[in-house]
């Protein structure tokens, strides 16, 4: 039995498990196999021996006179062979090479085996990788299948599952890749490190490995948020005024950020600096040289903002991802619009917030003609033809022109 002794080293080293611990996982599951029904397990020593290169079982055998009802029995003429001394009723040790006990026993010693070292295996995976949860590991793409990509990580697998693989990232066997470790779990009845490239956690990671600052605490992350492949923006401060959060993540000539964008394979990484006054952490989180200014609701978080009309589409971003991502980045709900559009805008909410009476020229008696036609706002006179308001009695064709007119220019 030379093979087991090398399956045993094998699986030890493979796993990085305690060779002695393996052989005794093997010997209970070769001593309950070998006994089963049919002889008492204490009757049962199993010996490897790794200096001879040996495994084979000892069996206390009962010394009958004739027929072996089990193998804990031995009639005494194979009982003399052993011990000449021997008598009926006496008990000896045999020692038996496990290749002699059958295939059925053998296969139910290689289940019982299979399940005990998966769990130590497992037991072991809990315990080392509980405290990697949480943080950057790294290792080389074994296979890519329909599951995700299976990675080489020390002395297991780990995956790096579709879902959490950022759009178009795409790996071959044997690139060498780093994820953040999510759980460690059983994923098809296999116990598995889970990992992610497409989390805010993994970026906060690769910051605190690539910025002093970050890591030491002196220059905080207050909140990240991404759009996996395309864009991530991180609002950074420091509670020390004399710290520049926003330099301290660029780095000298950028090297800093352009190390993590690297890692992102070339993903937009935007750092915001992150202010308690709204106006101007949203402002940042757009682009604060693209933003004029930043007008907030009275009541709830929106936010409308002004830009010139040649910044409107960098503002919104590529299908208004930039918007989207400031947007969660500060909480607010935010329309971006260039001076015209916004003078439009607050021009079309006077009209219609503003009665027909308050136009220039709308005497008390023309109020009431239009408001009774159903012309309650200045917004419907804006919106109606003077053909319309002419068809109304009692207004013709110039007083209709005077309050389109005026309308107009409210």
């Amino acid at each position: 039995m030379s093979q087991l002794i090398n399956v045993i080293t094998e699986l030890a080293s493979l796993k990085q498990l305690d060779k002695e611990i393996v052989a005794e996982i093997i010997k209970d599951c070769l001593r309950s196999s070998i006994a089963g029904k049919r002889v008492n397990i204490d009757k049962v020593k199993i010996v490897i021996d790794f200096e001879h290169n040996e495994v084979f079982a000892i069996i206390h055998k009962l010394v009958v006179p004739n027929i072996e009802r089990n193998i804990g029995e031995i009639c005494i003429t194979k009982a003399v062979d052993i011990d000449p001394t021997l008598n009926v009723g006496d008990y000896v040790d045999v020692k038996i090479p496990i290749s002699e006990f059958g295939r059925k026993v053998i296969q139910s010693a290689r289940q019982k085996i299979s399940q005990r070292i998966g769990e130590l295996v497992e037991k072991k995976l809990r315990k080392d990788y509980k405290k990697q949860k949480g943080k950057i590991i790294s290792g080389l793409v074994q296979r890519v299948d329909y599951e995700g990509c299976i990675v080489d990580i020390s002395y297991t697998e780990a995956l790096l599952p579709s879902e959490e693989q950022v759009p178009g990232e795409y790996y071959k066997v044997g690139d060498y890749i780093k994820a953040y470790v999510v759980d460690i779990r059983k994923y098809k009845k296999e116990i598995r490190v889970i990992l992610s490239r497409t989390r805010p956690e993994f970026i906060k990671r690769l910051f605190e490995a690539e910025i002093p600052e970050v890591a030491d605490n002196i220059v905080k992350i207050k909140k990240i948020v991404r759009e996996p492949g395309y864009c991530t923006k991180v609002a950074v401060y420091s509670e020390d005024d004399n710290i520049d959060a926003f330099g301290s993540c660029i780095g000298a000539k950028g090297t800093r950020i352009e190390q993590i964008r690297k890692e992102l394979h070339g993903e937009q990484v935007d750092i915001v600096r992150w202010s308690e006054n709204p106006e101007e952490f949203i402002k940042n989180s757009v682009g604060a040289d693209l933003v004029k200014r930043v007008y907030l609701a009275d009541k709830g978080n929106f936010a409308q903002l002004i830009v010139d009309k040649k910044n409107k589409s960098i503002a919104i971003g590529r299908s208004g991802k930039n918007v989207k991502l400031s947007a969660k980045l500060t909480g607010y709900k935010i329309d971006i619009y260039d001076e015209y559009e916004y003078e439009e805008k607050a021009a079309e909410e006077r009209r219609v917030t503003s009665h027909v009476w308050e136009l220039d020229g709308v005497s008390e008696t023309i109020a009431e003609i239009l408001h009774n036609a159903g012309y309650t706002s200045i917004q419907d006179i804006y919106l109606a033809t003077v053909q319309e308001l002419c068809n109304l009695e009692g207004i013709g064709k110039k007083t209709a022109e005077k309050i389109k007119n005026s309308a107009k220019y409210f």
